[in-house]
């Protein structure tokens, strides 16, 4: 069941999360992943050791180029890291119609380092959510958005709503930086549907890439038509199995095992 997915977002050249992680998540769930990359970064499971910018007229070439002749069914963003970026892929995926759009607003590394210029949150907030399907923050991107922080469980709905008011037609809010053995996920759109997901929480260091996985596995959802719940549910599930089965590469925040749906050639 193939749906194309174009994503835009930066390498990771340790291969655990950005660019890399999300043509693995998407290939791996029978979508076609093709890319506009933002930026280069020199990274591995210990962190971000160096960033390489890509001009903003390259990432609107990579665009135009790949839409006008492939199309696509679904968008996802992900590292876009100043305000220039931003809006030359706004500008970009405007002239080509209204595809269904997944946006993971990066703004940290797993290992702490900032993927977003300071100034670019109000470009983020302003210009790119009022045109998202859905967006997929973790809470400290939220509070980075809201400008307030989100301290518990109780508060995500609020939160959650409060983002909607951003303008995106719906929000998965992401709750695993909170403590606690449970992850509560929340889904809240327009259209009145409002979900809870819950979940055990993995005692792992190998979440590198979490957020940009699941993301692109929820584009590829969308992108071969399902249901926004349905394809929230399955990216979930999707991701879960890459934590559980993650091969403890490196010394840091190891990758996922992004091939998990993938049969065993190994017999053959």
């Amino acid at each position: 069941m193939k749906g194309r997915v174009l994503i835009v977002a930066g390498s990771d050249s340790g291969g655990g999360a950005g660019i890399q992680a999300d043509i693995k998540a998407v290939t791996a769930l029978d979508g076609f992943a093709m890319t506009a990359i933002t930026a280069l970064t020199a990274q591995n499971t210990c962190g971000v050791h160096g960033i390489h910018a890509v001009e903003s007229s390259f990432i609107a070439q990579q665009i135009d180029v790949v839409l006008d002749d492939l199309g696509a069914d679904a968008v996802k963003t992900g590292m876009l890291h100043s305000s220039e970026v931003i809006e030359t892929v706004v500008a970009a995926l405007g002239g080509h119609g209204d595809i269904p759009l997944v946006v993971d607003p990066v703004m940290v590394a797993k290992g702490g380092a900032s993927l977003l210029e300071q100034q670019a949150v109000a470009s983020l907030r302003d210009t790119l959510l009022p045109h998202a399907t859905v967006i997929t923050p973790n809470l400290p991107e939220a509070a980075a958005l809201l400008d307030r922080r989100v301290t518990d469980v109780g508060d995500m709905e609020q939160a959650a709503r409060d983002l909607l008011d951003l303008g995106p037609a719906a929000v998965l809010l992401k709750g695993g930086h909170l403590p606690g053995d449970e992850i509560v996920d929340l889904l809240v759109a327009r259209d009145g549907v409002t979900r809870t997901f819950r979940g055990d929480r993995v005692d792992t260091p190998h979440t590198h890439g979490t957020g940009c996985t699941l993301a692109s596995a929820l584009a590829a959802g969308l992108a071969q038509g399902l249901p926004l719940a349905d394809a929230v549910a399955r990216a979930r599930a999707y991701t879960l199995e890459a934590i559980l089965t993650a091969p403890g590469y490196g010394a840091g925040h190891g990758p996922l095992n992004h091939a998990h749906t993938v049969m065993d050639f190994s017999a053959a």
